[in-house]
């Protein structure tokens, strides 16, 4: 019998803008970088995106070359740092390809860019490809309350492809830190993105028992 083959390995775009929630941005790029069925990460980070991993995450954001292992927490090997400001960067073409494109935290600014055609950034631009290229697109949105603007923008997004997933996170697996919220969340956009994370904790009705919290 031939040889099965085997899976090419994924490339994911990482954009991290200004809402709040870096850890959110932070979680996401570790179980990126730990996943074997993800071979490359382009990692590109807003300019008030570094404001706020500065002062959320305490970390020092003036070292680019050191940013994305300072980010995840963990030796990052699979991750190029993109400038936002790299227009010409290669997620900024369709020709290159990219298996899937998460915005976490999404700022209702960039969501309203992105909604609306503007591609004044590199993760506006890498956006608005993985839209007209027909490539998941997920738009974690960050922000309370709501306004009609926004949600309009929402319905918008929608519209053009993107999946429209506010970070909400759940509490029925019972979470012992902040850091259990953001991983069970991550988890589950990663599962619109075709990785299934095997740490996800998931609801089997409610005949269970002895449920735990992540450690």
């Amino acid at each position: 019998m031939p040889p099965k083959a085997v899976p090419a390995k994924k490339t994911i775009v990482l954009g991290v803008t200004g809402a709040s929630g870096a850890i959110f941005a932070r979680r996401m790029l570790a179980l990126l970088e730990a996943d074997k069925r993800v071979g490359k990460i382009h990692l590109v980070v807003s300019g008030s995106g570094l404001k706020v991993v500065r002062e959320e995450l305490g970390l020092d954001v003036s070292k680019s070359s050191a940013l994305p292992a300072a980010l995840a927490g963990r030796a990052a090997w699979k991750t190029e740092y993109l400038l936002d400001s790299d227009i010409g960067a290669s997620i900024a073409s369709g020709s290159y390809r990219v298996d899937g494109m998460v915005v976490i935290p999404c700022s209702t600014g960039c969501l309203a860019q992105i909604a609306h055609g503007f591609s004044q950034t590199l993760i506006e631009r890498a956006a608005d490809v993985c839209l007209k290229e027909r490539r998941k697109l997920v738009l974690c949105v960050r922000d309370a309350p709501l306004s009609r603007v926004h949600l309009v923008n929402m319905l918008q997004a929608h519209e053009a492809g993107a999946e429209i997933f506010p970070i909400i996170p759940a509490y029925y697996h019972r979470p012992a830190s902040i850091d259990d919220l953001a991983r069970q969340f991550c988890c589950r956009v990663l599962n619109h993105l075709g990785l299934e994370q095997g740490v996800q904790f998931r609801w089997t009705g409610e005949a269970q028992k002895k449920r735990k919290p992540l450690l």
